[in-house]
C-alpha cells in the first residue's frame, strides 16, 4: 500500500521534472532566437522559407480582402455576382446612398484616429526609402480596414494600396521579431508587396517585378529566390478559394509597323493623361482643404458625389475591376468612352481627395483600357486599322498604368500572364517604357512619389536614402570643443593655445552665443608675420561667422555646406536663433563616415 510520503515524494519529483523541462524549453527557445538571424544571414534557404511564408500571409490577406468586398457589394449594392461596378443597374437611393453612408463612417474612423494621435500612415515605399522597411503593423491594419470601408461602400478607390500596404507590413512586423540585417528587411517588404499584386492579379511575374521595380528599386540574384518564391505561394493560396480572371482574345499575330506608330503614340498620350489624373487628385484635396466643409464630413460630400455620377453608369464605383472585364467585351461609342473616362477620373480624384482610403492602380488600367478603346475607334475610322480595339486597349491600360504607378517591366508581365500573347507583350512593352520616359521627362513622378513631394518629401523611389537621414549631424560632430570669449586679446588667446596645444578654438559671446572659428596657427602667426599692431582682439581673426550646421541636418545637407562655405571645419548649434555651440564637425571626418557607409550599403546591396 502506498503511503502518504510516497505519493509526496512522487508530486515532488513531477514538479521537479516538469520544472526542468519549462527551463530547457525556454532556454532552447532563446538559443533558437538568439542562433535564427545568423542563420538567416548565412544560409540562403532559411531566408527564401521566411519569404514563402510571407507570401502565404499576403495571399490569406488578399483572399480575405476580396471576399469581405464582395460580401459588402452584395449586402449594400445588391449585386449577385462580383463588383458593383460591372452591374447593368444599381439602384438610385443606394448608387447614391452608400457613398455618402460610407464617407461618414470614414469621417467617423478619421475623428477617432485624430483623438489617439494618429498621424500619416508610412506606406511600403517611403518605409523602404526612409526606414529600413519598418512600418507599424497598428497603423497597416487600420489602413487595410479603411481600404476595405472605402471599397465596400463604393467609392472609386482600388484595394491595391491596401493589399500592399498589409503585405509588407507582416513581412516587416516578422523580420523585425527575427532580427533580419536592413537590407534583408527592405527585401522581405518586397516580397510582402510582391505576394500582394501577385494574389491580387493572378500574375507572379508581375507581383515580382512590382517589387523589383518600386519597393526595392534593385534586381539582384540574392532577392530573386525570396521574391519569386512570396509571389507563387500568394497565387496558390488564392487559387484556392478564388478562380482566377484572364482576358482571352485569341491575338497572336504580329503587329505591323503602322500599329507600332499608334503604339507610339499610345505612350506619349496615357503619360498625359497619367499626368492629368494625378494631378487632378491633388487638385481635389487641395480644393477640399479650402472649403469651409469640416473635416470629418469631407469623405460624405465625395461620396455623394461620386454616387451622383454613378447614376450615369455604375462603373464609376468601387475599384472597377468587373467595369473592365464587361468593357472589355463590349462594343462602347466613342461618345460614351469619353463619358467613362472623364467620371472615372473625376470619381477616383474626388474619393482621394475628400479622404476616402486606396490607390489609383486600378483606376488607372480601366481609364487606360478605355482610353485605348476611344483610340482604335479613332484610329479605325481614319486610318483603317486591321487590329482589334482591345490589343489596343490592353496597350492603353498597361501604359496608363506605367504612367501613374510606374514600372514598365510590371504592366509588361501583367498584360503577358493576363493576356497570354507574346507579340502583345512587345507592343505594350514599347508603348510602358515610352510613358514611363515622357512621365519621368515632363512631370518626374509617380503617383505614390507625387504624393510625398506634395507633404514636403523629396522621395523619387524607394532606394534606400534612410541611413543618409539617420547619418545626421548630430550624430558625427565632436562634443569636446573647447569655447573661449570672443573678448579675449590675442595675447590672452595665445597664452591660453600655445602652439601644438589645439588646432582650434570656438568663440562665443558675452551671451554664449556662437561668435566665429579661430585656428590656432592664425593666432600664432600673426606674431610671426608682424601683424600685433593690426590685430589686437582675437575675434578679428575669427572665420565663418555666419555658416553653421544644425543637429538634424544629414551628410548630404552638410557636404553641400561645407562646399558653399569653403571651409573645413563648421560648428554645430541648437538653433539659429540661440546659436548655442554643441559641438563640431570637419569636412575630412563627415566624408570618411559617409563613404564607409556607402561601402557597407554596397556590400549588402550585392552580397560581396
Amino acid at each position: 500500500m502506498t503511503s502518504v510520503a510516497d505519493i509526496s515524494s512522487a508530486r515532488t519529483a513531477s514538479r521537479t521534472r516538469s520544472q526542468r523541462l519549462r527551463r530547457n524549453g525556454r532556454a532552447a527557445y532563446l538559443r533558437f532566437r538568439r542562433n535564427l538571424p545568423r542563420l538567416l544571414r548565412s544560409d540562403d534557404i532559411s531566408l527564401v522559407l521566411l519569404a514563402a511564408l510571407i507570401g502565404v500571409g499576403a495571399g490569406v490577406l488578399v483572399t480575405a480582402m476580396v471576399g469581405v468586398s464582395k460580401v459588402l457589394h452584395a449586402a449594400f449594392f445588391a449585386t449577385r455576382h462580383g463588383e458593383v461596378s460591372g452591374a447593368v443597374f444599381v439602384d438610385p437611393l443606394r448608387a447614391v446612398g452608400m457613398p455618402v453612408l460610407g464617407g461618414l463612417v470614414m469621417g467617423a474612423i478619421g475623428i477617432l484616429l485624430a483623438r489617439r494621435g494618429r498621424g500619416t500612415v508610412v506606406d511600403p515605399v517611403e518605409a523602404n526609402a526612409l526606414h529600413g522597411g519598418r512600418l507599424s503593423l497598428k497603423d497597416s491594419l487600420i489602413l487595410v480596414v479603411q481600404t476595405m470601408v472605402s471599397n465596400g461602400f463604393g467609392a472609386s478607390v482600388g484595394m491595391e494600396a491596401g493589399y500592399t500596404q498589409g503585405g509588407a507590413a507582416f513581412a516587416s512586423g516578422l523580420g523585425r521579431l527575427l532580427r533580419v540585417r536592413r537590407a534583408d528587411l527592405r527585401m522581405l517588404v518586397g516580397c510582402g508587396t510582391a505576394g500582394a499584386i501577385a494574389a491580387a492579379f493572378d500574375a507572379p511575374l508581375t507581383g515580382a517585378f512590382y517589387a523589383f521595380e518600386l519597393i526595392i528599386v534593385t534586381y539582384t540574384v540574392g532577392s530573386l529566390a525570396p521574391v519569386v518564391v512570396a509571389s507563387i505561394c500568394a497565387v496558390g493560396v488564392t487559387r484556392l478559394f478564388l478562380t482566377p480572371v484572364t482576358l482571352q482574345f485569341g491575338f497572336s499575330g504580329p503587329l505591323s509597323s503602322s500599329d507600332y506608330v499608334l503604339v507610339m503614340i499610345m505612350g506619349i498620350l496615357c503619360a498625359g493623361l497619367g499626368i492629368v489624373l494625378m494631378r487632378g487628385v491633388a487638385l481635389a484635396e487641395s480644393l477640399f482643404r479650402r472649403s469651409r466643409i469640416p473635416l470629418a464630413l469631407r469623405p460624405a460630400v465625395g461620396g455623394l458625389l461620386v454616387g451622383l455620377m454613378a447614376l450615369v453608369t455604375p462603373a464609376v464605383l468601387s475599384s472597377g475591376h468587373s467595369a473592365l472585364h464587361v468593357g472589355f467585351d463590349a462594343y462602347y461609342p466613342a461618345g460614351f468612352l469619353v463619358l467613362l473616362i472623364v467620371l472615372k477620373s473625376l470619381a477616383s480624384a474626388i474619393s482621394i481627395g475628400s479622404g476616402f482610403r486606396g490607390g489609383l492602380f486600378f483606376a488607372s488600367l480601366f481609364i487606360g483600357a478605355m482610353f485605348g478603346k476611344l483610340v482604335a475607334v479613332i484610329w479605325i475610322t481614319g486610318f483603317g486599322l486591321q487590329t482589334p480595339s482591345v490589343v489596343i486597349a490592353v496597350i492603353g491600360m498597361s501604359a496608363m498604368a506605367t504612367a501613374v504607378v510606374g514600372g514598365p517591366l510590371t504592366m509588361s508581365f501583367l498584360a503577358l500572364e493576363t493576356t497570354g500573347s507574346l507579340p502583345l507583350t512587345v507592343a505594350v512593352l514599347a508603348a510602358s517604357v515610352l510613358s514611363s520616359m515622357t512621365v519621368r521627362r515632363t512631370f518626374g513622378y509617380s503617383f505614390a512619389t507625387w504624393r510625398f513631394h506634395l507633404r514636403g518629401e523629396t522621395i523619387r523611389s524607394a532606394a534606400d536614402i534612410g541611413w543618409m537621414r539617420e547619418l545626421s549631424v548630430g550624430r558625427m560632430m565632436r562634443r569636446d570643443v573647447r569655447t573661449v570669449p570672443a573678448t579675449l586679446t590675442l595675447e590672452q588667446f595665445r597664452r591660453d593655445f600655445p602652439l601644438g596645444a589645439n588646432q582650434r578654438a570656438v568663440l562665443v559671446d558675452e551671451l554664449g552665443r556662437y561668435a566665429g572659428i579661430v585656428l590656432v596657427a592664425d593666432a600664432h602667426g600673426a606674431q610671426a608675420f608682424g601683424a600685433d599692431v593690426a590685430v589686437e582682439a582675437i575675434a578679428e581673426l575669427a572665420r565663418n561667422r555666419k555658416d553653421v550646421l544644425l543637429p538634424h541636418m544629414n551628410i548630404r545637407e552638410a557636404a553641400s555646406l561645407f562646399a558653399t562655405s569653403q571651409t573645413e571645419e563648421l560648428v554645430v548649434v541648437d538653433g539659429r536663433e540661440s546659436l548655442r555651440v554643441l559641438g563640431l564637425l570637419t569636412e575630412q571626418f563627415a566624408l570618411r563616415r559617409y563613404n564607409a557607409e556607402l561601402d557597407r550599403q554596397s556590400r549588402d546591396l550585392t552580397g560581396v
